[in-house]
């Protein structure tokens, strides 16, 4: 039986992620228009530099663009908002937790879309410490 079980592929991370953004409220959602969700195995290089990460395990999402909050009426056309899942990262996580692989998913996803919105990681933090 566990001959048969493979790690979900960058793919299959792919449509969890859509599923859990498509179950968002779509008051959320409408504020997301435009965001780009991508998957990959791991942060490049120049992002775990810019991160100071320790470990390529180090980071489990990232957002990449200008937070709404910081964008103007005068700005000049932009590239699209990112936000990268790292499968491997997440993967390793989950196999240290005893948290199901979507729910983490949906953490993560929900943590960059934060960063969308232009909450810092500490606002996180302490709206996460008052749903407890």
């Amino acid at each position: 039986m566990w001959t048969e079980l493979k790690a979900p592929s960058l793919a299959e991370i792919e449509v969890i992620a859509q599923g859990v953004f498509a179950r968002l409220p779509d008051r959320f959602r409408a504020l997301c228009e435009g965001i780009v969700i991508q998957i990959d195995d791991f942060p490049t290089e120049e992002v775990l530099d810019e991160m100071e990460a320790d470990s390529e395990f180090d980071l489990l999402g990232l957002f990449q663009g200008t937070g709404l909050p910081f964008r103007s009426t005068d700005d000049l056309p932009r590239l699209p908002n990112m936000i990268w899942l790292y499968r491997r990262p997440i993967l390793d996580y989950w196999a240290e937790h005893d948290e199901t692989l979507g729910h983490i998913i949906r953490h993560v996803l929900i943590h960059e879309i934060g960063h969308h919105f232009g909450l810092s990681d500490d606002d996180m933090a302490a709206i996460e410490a008052k749903a407890d």
